[in-house]
């Protein structure tokens, strides 16, 4: 028996399961995002609304499209990261299935003109329930802060995103 492209172990990958709370998930795609009020450099509580349009491997050699929305506060937002984000993000798969998360901690880390940003959590209803999930995303941004953050500030960005639901 083989693995499968998603890390199932060798026993399982090629079993015949399809028991959706048991296998990994991966999605990759894009993702835009707002904020509220505008990031600037000083940290306030900002809130955040994302949308993301997805590609998920759902189970060994399947994918669909899916689409996520995030909504969730920041206490302390500003150009330079969020910390102790409160998000949830509901995930909608073309095959009718969902998976509801609770992000509870991030980290934010700007490196030669890109910022990602990695949110963990949990899925807490539907495909995945009860399993850890991470979220990332690279936002590829000059190599100095951008000028609306020192004006009026940063009203959304843009980015590729990368969602795991692990076992």
């Amino acid at each position: 028996m083989g693995s499968s492209w998603l890390g199932a172990p060798a026993g399982l990958a090629d079993s015949g399961r399809h028991d959706e709370h048991r296998e990994p998930v991966l999605c990759v795609g894009d993702s835009d995002s707002e904020y509220d009020p505008p990031l600037t450099l000083v940290p306030r509580e900002t809130r955040v609304h994302t949308e993301a349009r997805y590609t998920c491997g759902v189970a060994p050699g399947r994918t669909v499209p899916a689409t996520g929305s995030l909504d969730g506060v920041s206490p302390t937002a500003s150009c330079d990261g969020l910390s102790n984000p409160r998000i949830t993000e509901t995930v909608a798969y073309a095959d009718g299935k969902q998976s509801s998360i609770v992000y509870t901690s991030g980290t934010t880390t700007r490196l030669a003109g890109a910022v990602t940003v990695r949110l963990s959590g949990q899925v807490t209803k539907g495909r995945g329930e009860g399993q850890p999930t991470h979220r990332t995303v690279v936002l590829a941004l000059p190599t100095e802060l951008p000028t609306e953050c020192l004006l009026s500030g940063l009203r959304g960005n843009s980015g590729r995103a990368q969602l795991e639901i692990l076992l």
